[in-house]
């Protein structure tokens, strides 16, 4: 049904086939954690190969997804929306076969590379198909609420599936979701307009690639190997180079894949910071406790997707919640009251230690995964609301990517913490401080920063 204008179930049917692809991205953010100690006892390695299966995929994704809608623009964003799916779907494929941990985390890398094609492009498919502002409006919502339903069912969707399968599981779900998505875009979705014109910023996107690749490396391998070690160093000091690179090349670019003239508006950049600064704490958290879960307390993939269910099920309701309480006290409130709650419930939770009952954790857990469902949207809307509107696909990409970028940095950073040997429960400790410094500079960063905005 490629007519210029589609029937409402065709239109139906490609809202689907775009919250499949948004979806499953997301899915595959959470759900792999449930099965890192699984796949730990199968594959074998220690926290550091663990972080690594996780990270490289948020590397390809965070480092990508620019280009990726820049690419979609050049040639038509159905066709390249059709080979992320197809990546991704076959990366799957690859990741539950895999015999070894270097092969997982090499399939890892591919899923993420197809992650980051299918977001832009399923926003951009959805944009063309939608005319109408408020249709547009209520497909976005959907798409939305698609894929936090799927981050909040990764845990405790991973537990039933290896507690009935196995973990290799976890990536064969993927194939029936992706060859659905594939058969609707082609059936239902038409192309978007191409702009040949539109260049790809490729020494831009290698920069970035290597400098978020090295940054992660470096802190990862430096929980095991020891921070003073050669290799660890040289990986700092190539971030180093590599981002002053990156920033070099986006200022000389006449087309950058990330134009940094986008940060001298306050807001976007408060928001940008922000985003980095929660998802470094929420991920890397959820990287540690699924590890203390099972390997710490001996709970089963099982029990442990069901100890995230309060947590990641806080997220979708109070999401719905909050746009009604940003109209009444602001943003800027909301924002910070979020995540000064989600500091409370990390600081709350310092009295961890082994055998520790799971239900005097739970209240906290619940008000940490509360308290980013309260932030995230009107830390979107307002980072959208800071820029003109023909920018607004580029600022959504810079958010995607900062997010994204924290998640890396957070399982790289928290793993070294618990990575020591002989030093897990400490460790974790230390992440939950680490974590409730960082929720409180995100609530400090809106609430002065947006007073002395200009």
């Amino acid at each position: 049904m490629n007519e210029s204008r589609p029937s409402p179930h065709a239109k139906s049917l490609l809202l689907a086939a775009m919250s499949l692809g948004y979806g499953v991205v997301q899915l595959d953010v959470t759900i792999v954690n449930t099965a890192l100690h699984s796949i730990g006892t199968s594959l074998g390695g220690g926290v550091s190969e663990l972080q690594w299966i996780v990270s490289t995929y948020t590397i390809a994704f965070a480092a990508l997804i620019l280009t990726a809608g820049a690419l979609g623009d050049r040639i038509g964003a159905k066709k390249v929306f059709m080979a992320g799916f197809a990546i991704f779907t076959t990366a799957s494929l690859a990741c539950a076969l895999a015999p070894s941990a270097v092969l997982l985390i090499a399939a890892r890398a591919m899923q993420g590379i197809g992650a980051a094609i299918l977001v832009p492009n399923s926003l951009a498919l959805l944009n063309h198909a939608y005319p109408d502002e408020k249709e547009r409006g209520r497909a976005v919502g959907i798409w939305a609420a698609g894929a936090s339903l799927a981050l909040t069912a990764g845990p405790l969707a991973g537990g039933v599936l290896i507690a009935l399968v196995g973990w290799r599981s976890i990536f064969l779900v993927n194939l029936p979701i992706g060859i659905a998505g594939l058969w609707l875009t082609w059936r239902y979705a038409s192309e978007t307009p191409r702009s040949p014109h539109h260049s790809l910023d490729l020494g831009g996107q290698a920069a970035a690639i290597g400098a978020l690749g090295c940054l992660a490396g470096a802190i990862i391998e430096g929980g095991t190997r020891g921070w003073s070690n050669p290799w660890v160093l040289a990986g700092f000091a190539a971030f180093i180079v590599l981002a002053a690179a990156f920033v070099f090349q986006e200022r000389r670019a006449k087309q950058p894949m990330l134009p940094l003239s986008l940060f001298r508006n306050r807001m976007f950049a408060l928001t940008s910071a922000i985003g980095l600064l929660v998802n470094v704490a929420f991920y890397g958290l959820i990287f540690v406790l699924s590890l203390y879960f099972q390997q710490v307390n001996g709970l089963s993939p099982l029990a442990t997707g069901l100890a995230f269910l309060p947590m990641m099920g806080a997220v979708l309701p109070v999401n719905l919640l909050a746009a009604r309480a940003t109209e009444r006290f602001g943003a800027q409130a909301i924002i910070a009251t979020g995540a000064i709650m989600a500091a409370v419930g990390c600081m709350a939770l310092l009295g961890t230690d082994r055998g520790t009952s799971y239900w005097s954790m739970c209240v906290q857990l619940v008000a940490i995964g509360a308290g980013l469902g309260l932030l995230v949207p009107p830390l979107t809307s307002t980072l959208l609301g800071s820029v003109e509107k023909k920018r607004s696909g580029i600022a959504a990409g810079v958010l995607n990517a900062t997010r994204q970028t924290g998640s890396v940095l957070g399982v790289a950073l928290f793993g070294a913490f618990v990575a020591r040997k002989g030093a897990f429960v400490f460790g974790t400790r230390e992440s939950l401080i680490v974590c409730a410094i960082l929720l409180l500079g995100a609530a400090m960063t809106i609430m002065v920063g947006s007073r002395n905005k200009s």
